[in-house]
């Protein structure tokens, strides 16, 4: 498009030009304003349509499959107010429209819990104090708006949003038979809490308390409810630690089972009968409030955990920026116990040869710069190159690189057969404790 030609003279502008002047320059720079943001709202301005928040990215974006596969356009980011991580299915600058979707969604589809939140998604620094929720707004059946952004009715349930990740299922969906792009939870897909009364006999409001074995101290975390009644005990629902939560049982025996695991620390789980909790001995009931406690210990030598919440680009030896929360935790464990040391195992799915893409000298572990390294090579040297990022950003943050070693398995033990529909959990990092 041919730029406008400015013709000067010695005349001295009228009126009218100086107001026409005045509509073109208002009128470029906000296009201008419009062309930076890509055309999108501002964040702070932004109405959002939630199905579910989490405190762990892993159930997020699992949740965020699940939804997807529901036909619905899920998204997934953090509200960096509450630290969680909002999964929605509509951003617009029209709260009418998202009042409406909103409750379409909660009358007519398997997520009675969508509720519309306004305000911030994203790390985004610069708008981390700008959050502005819409003010409440029931309607006839359930609330629809909340300032908190999560349900007041429903406290354990944990919906999503988007945001460093703009398509985290569209590659995870994708097969590839030396590594697929993301490593997926060997755990089933994590299952919204049911919406239930508070009144209802059938409902228990419970507190989930997740704490450290040594300090007392509170650690953020999920407990699955599992249905012990089945041939194969299932998960059915997962609720937020250290809140009270509604919970209903999964069954009409009550043989339920809770479990907590949280990276950096041995899984813990509690059997009980749903119908008598306080017939089970830890487990405390004051009134209408049950409190069930999961005292965590740090894993010891010989212990193996995967890091179900580290995912790779695809190809490439450079994690999502989902992965920071739990290498994140990983260095926090290595700095809270100096005698730990680790090793640091890589897979993938399959032993065939393809591209490797490497990290660049600007060392961003969690994105795809201009500066990265593209090869090719084995399955092996890929996984070699997954486990060297994560040894890399902990020797960055002050790690001593002789508390950490890598061991590189490409294909050679994987969790499932590779053809199988489950066959993406065998691209995974493990962390071996090899001293305590």
């Amino acid at each position: 498009m041919s730029m406008p030609q400015i013709c000067l003279d010695q005349t001295k502008p009228s009126v009218k030009t100086k107001l026409s002047l005045l509509i073109v320059v208002v009128t470029v720079v906000l296009n201008l304003k419009v062309s930076a943001t890509n055309g999108q709202l501002n964040d702070s301005n932004s109405i959002y349509v939630v199905i579910g928040a989490f405190s762990i990215p892993k159930n997020a974006i699992e949740f965020t499959e699940e939804a997807r596969k529901n036909n619905l356009p899920a998204e997934y980011a953090v509200n960096p107010l509450r630290k969680l991580f909002y999964v929605y299915v509509l951003r617009t600058g029209d709260r009418q429209v998202a009042l409406e979707e909103a409750r379409k969604l909660r009358e007519k589809s398997a997520y009675p819990d969508t509720w519309v939140y306004t305000g911030v998604l994203g790390e985004d620094t610069a708008h981390e104090n700008r959050g502005t929720p819409i003010v409440q707004e029931k309607t006839s059946n359930n609330q629809v708006e909340d300032k908190s952004g999560v349900p007041a009715n429903n406290p354990g349930v944990t919906p999503a949003v988007a945001g460093s990740n703009p398509n985290p299922v569209e590659e995870s969906a994708k097969t590839e038979s030396k590594a697929p792009e993301q490593p997926q939870a060997v755990q089933p897909p994590a299952v919204v809490t049911p919406q239930v009364d508070e009144l209802d006999p059938g409902v228990k409001q419970i507190l989930f308390k997740i704490f450290t074995h040594f300090g007392g101290r509170d650690v953020q975390g999920d407990v699955d409810l599992i249905d012990l009644d089945k041939s194969k005990p299932k998960k059915v629902a997962s609720y937020r630690g250290n809140e009270v939560v509604n919970v209903r049982s999964a069954n009409k025996s009550g043989n339920v089972a809770f479990d907590c695991e949280v990276f950096g620390y041995r899984k813990m789980s509690t059997k009980a009968n749903f119908n008598n909790l306080g017939a089970t001995e830890g487990i405390t009931v004051e009134g209408n409030e049950v409190t069930i406690p999961f005292e965590l210990v740090r894993l010891k030598k010989g212990d193996y955990q995967i890091m179900y919440n580290v995912y790779f680009y695809k190809d490439a030896g450079i994690m999502r920026p989902e992965s920071k929360y739990e290498v994140d935790a990983l260095l926090e464990m290595m700095k809270e116990n100096p005698r730990y040391k680790v090793r640091i195992h890589g897979h993938t799915n399959g032993n065939s040869h393809g591209k490797v893409i490497s990290m660049g000298e600007s060392q961003n572990f969690f994105a795809i710069t201009a500066d990265v390294k593209n090869g090719f090579g084995s399955a092996k040297s890929l996984s070699e190159e997954r486990a060297q990022v994560i040894r890399q950003n902990l020797i960055k943050q002050g790690i001593d690189a002789a508390r950490m070693e890598v061991k590189a398995w490409g294909g050679k033990r994987p969790i499932y057969e590779e053809e199988h529909p489950q066959a993406q959990a065998n691209v995974r990092v493990e962390i071996e404790i090899i001293e305590d």
